[in-house]
């Protein structure tokens, strides 16, 4: 293991955000240390498993061969150049988000805080935050941010299972504390990404992020609101919006859906609408964007037993396969998915649920597990209904269409032929 003075990149947080950091500090020469909380991800990442989509086995070996230590001792702080915070925020029972594990990492660093360190969280929050919670707790150390080590706020921009954009060629976003910090910050990340770009300063840099995730969910809600009064208008909105994508300005393709997933969209616009209520006033369109998104598996229920009344069949005692319970296609990642409250609402109703998803091998809904569909084939000439929920790339006409009795499509595949579509 490296001293701690030979480290010059520590990160706090082996997650979706934590380790391709890491992984690309890495493979630019840098070396890495890692901490995490959970011993288990400590001790996988050593035996060289990944617990993350984007990156492989042979992605975890590449980074212990080249020096990456990852492990619980928060000694490996000590002398650290540079410490990245990656911690999760997920949503509090007021709605805002939980700052609990910045506050723990903040305070873990602030052990170890020596002059000249820099400091960068990337947890996604609400604006402010590095500097009226991350900042004092830093200051605890009795060294000043901004004269005696550098903080900043870099919002992560991971998109799990993108081919075509990862963390060296996606624009990296730098806001400081003072011009200094930020240009600290800036050289840093500029040996890591092709493109560093400069925030005035922290709250803009996590308006930014807010600003980005916000935007795909108010545009996600007005579709899916769409998609409601489309269909019993008789107007094939993929149709319309594919007539729409072909204007070369002013237009970007949003798609309805089963409802929001992932950590960002149904996550991050609360902490902006959280921060404009501290106001004084409500933050409507985000609101109505989440009520929009979150009745959506309410809406694929309702239209499922539609469909089956059309077919002669009643929901109660329906066998109802669920194709793909991830939040995306072709990735490992649940967080957040919608299929989890299509399922539940399901079963309130009476159907039999299973599913089917290559990337899930156990599925539990509500603490009961829901069982899994072992050859794809026969599970759809079995079905009742089959709802695709996630398009993973096998879901194909050959395999689907082919076999499935009645198919209700919430992605609008063109891959599928004569299924019904949101």
């Amino acid at each position: 293991m490296a001293a701690a003075q030979d480290i010059d990149l520590a990160v706090i947080g082996l997650g979706y955000v934590g380790l391709p950091l890491a992984l690309e500090a890495c493979r630019a020469g840098l070396r890495v240390a890692g901490l995490d909380a959970d011993p288990a991800v400590v001790s996988g990442l050593c035996a060289g498993r990944s617990h993350v989509d984007d990156i492989s086995a042979a992605g975890v070996r590449e980074m212990l061969d080249a020096g990456f230590t990852p492990g619980v001792d928060e000694a490996v702080l000590d002398h650290a150049r540079t410490v990245v915070i990656c911690v999760p925020t997920p949503l509090s029972t007021e709605g805002g988000p939980d700052l609990a594990a910045v506050r723990a990492a903040s305070a873990t660093v602030s052990r170890h805080l020596s002059p000249g360190m820099l400091v960068v969280l990337e947890s996604t929050t609400y604006p402010g935050t590095t500097e009226e919670v991350v900042r004092p707790i830093l200051e605890t150390s009795g060294l000043t941010a901004g004269a005696d080590f550098h903080l900043a706020f870099s919002p992560e921009r991971i998109d799990p299972g993108n081919p075509e954009y990862g963390l060296a060629n996606t624009p990296k976003i730098v806001g400081g504390l003072t011009p200094a910090c930020a240009n600290t910050a800036a050289v840093f990340y500029g040996k890591l990404v092709e493109n560093v770009v400069l925030a005035r300063g922290t709250r803009e840099a996590e308006m930014a992020k807010l600003l980005e995730n916000t935007y795909r969910h108010v545009n996600i809600a007005l579709v899916n609101e769409m998609a409601i009064f489309c269909h019993e208008l008789g107007i094939d909105l993929w149709d319309a919006i594919s007539c729409a994508a072909t204007k070369p300005f002013g237009f970007q393709a949003f798609f309805p859906g089963p409802g929001v997933g992932g950590h960002c969209i149904p996550i991050d616009p609360n902490y902006l609408s959280y921060k404009v209520r501290s106001l004084g006033y409500p933050f409507r369109f985000v609101e109505l964007a989440q009520e929009i998104n979150s009745r959506m598996p309410r809406y694929v229920v309702e239209r499922a037993q539609h469909l089956l009344n059309r077919d002669g069949k009643a929901l109660m005692g329906a066998r109802v396969l669920l194709l793909g319970v991830t939040y995306k296609p072709d990735i490992a990642d649940q967080r957040e998915s919608p299929a989890r409250h299509v399922a539940a609402r399901l079963r309130a109703l009476g159907a039999a649920v299973s599913y089917h998803d290559p990337y899930v091998r156990e599925w539990r809904v509500e603490g009961e597990p829901v069982p899994r569909a072992g050859h794809l084939r026969s599970a759809l000439a079995e079905a009742d209904l089959t709802i695709v929920l996630t398009d993973h790339a096998e879901y194909t006409t050959d395999t689907v269409s082919d076999h499935a009795r009645l198919v209700f499509d919430t992605r609008g595949s063109s891959r599928l032929t004569g299924a019904d579509r949101l």
